[in-house]
């Protein structure tokens, strides 16, 4: 009798441990099924033309191609890339939600109190690419490079430069190129790198430090004129444009970087999946190509990685901001 009831208990055990994985495999194909039936949005803080824009857009069909399913860009400009940021940190933490981060994302934290917590409500995703900004300026400022723009500029301190937003990386660099030269250059904020082209263009700003893939067009179209860069080595379109450390500025680098960042509370096999996709678009010999050619150094970097950048940036330019006392207000 005991023998035959514990016989029963285990068959009864087993169809139930049967029925159970049975359910989760329904609901796990179902998940599956949404996620490929969705869109995959990222979204870009700022407007289209800048340098994360141009980034998103690039990878934007072979990313679609890879995972399967469309890929949207959806530019969310406004308050130095705080408006993107909550947006997605409130998101649903389903994968389909991701945000494409600036250097505002390490930065914003030393700024202001923030309606998140950069730390706490993202999770990595993917690092991208970094690159040197380049100092951009209208053709009437004086000066062939920036050793000659910043002799003039002593002389007479009626210049101005464009950023995209304060506490951007071109704000903080800019700030301390002025702290090292002892040159005054007045800072004037815009929403994005596509509007600080504009305003260089149209000469109501003299200058601007951005990615050499935002500027490209008007370089080469002579509406803008390259000063300097502001990284470790010359960029290959632009031989003849020192770097800020050529420059007399020995020591000086300074480098924007792009990741990918989901909502916290993404299931870690979602972001690895996202990684993996990421990564090989980025490894793309076409992709690469475009981005490289853009001035992009291509990083292809996982979550962890992103994460950990995130923090160096923060700790770097939070010590710059306290040991120079400068004032972050809009």
């Amino acid at each position: 009798m005991q023998n035959t009831f514990l016989i029963k208990t285990r068959n009864i055990r087993r169809e139930l441990i049967g029925i159970l994985f049975l359910l989760l495999s329904l609901s796990l194909a179902n998940f599956v099924y949404a996620q490929s039936d969705k869109p995959l949005t990222l979204v870009v803080p700022f407007p289209p033309g800048g340098s994360t824009d141009i980034t998103a857009r690039t990878i934007q069909t072979k990313l679609s191609e890879r995972i399967g399913r469309p890929v949207v860009v959806e530019n969310r400009p406004g308050a130095a890339s705080q408006i993107a940021s909550q947006f997605v940190a409130r998101a649903n933490p389903d994968g389909n939600t991701l945000l494409l981060s600036f250097d505002n994302h390490a930065i914003n934290p030393i700024v202001k109190k923030l309606p998140y917590d950069t730390f706490k409500d993202f999770t990595g995703v993917a690092l991208l690419v970094r690159f040197p900004l380049v100092i951009a300026a209208n053709p009437s400022v004086p000066g062939s490079n920036l050793s000659s723009f910043l002799e003039a500029a002593r002389k007479n301190p009626n210049f101005s430069y464009a950023s995209t937003g304060v506490g951007s990386l071109n704000h903080l660099a800019m700030e301390d190129l002025k702290r090292r030269s002892g040159v005054d250059v007045l800072h004037v904020p815009y929403g994005g790198g596509g509007p600080a082209i504009a305003a260089v263009v149209g000469n109501t700003a003299s200058l601007t430090l951005l990615s050499y893939a935002a500027v490209k067009g008007q370089i080469a179209a002579d509406k803008m004129k390259p000063l300097a860069v502001t990284g470790l080595k010359r960029l290959p379109d632009l031989p003849n444009t020192p770097t800020v450390a050529e420059s007399g500025y020995a020591g000086f680098e300074a480098y924007s970087w792009i990741g990918v960042f989901a909502p916290a509370g993404t299931p870690s096999n979602t972001v690895s999946k996202l990684t993996t996709d990421f990564q090989v678009v980025l490894n793309d010999p076409e992709i690469k190509a475009k981005l490289t050619q853009g001035g992009f150094e291509v990083l292809a970097g996982d979550g962890p990685s992103a994460d950990r950048y995130t923090k160096q940036e923060f700790d770097r330019w939070s010590q710059f901001v306290r040991t120079t006392k400068l004032k972050l207000e809009d």
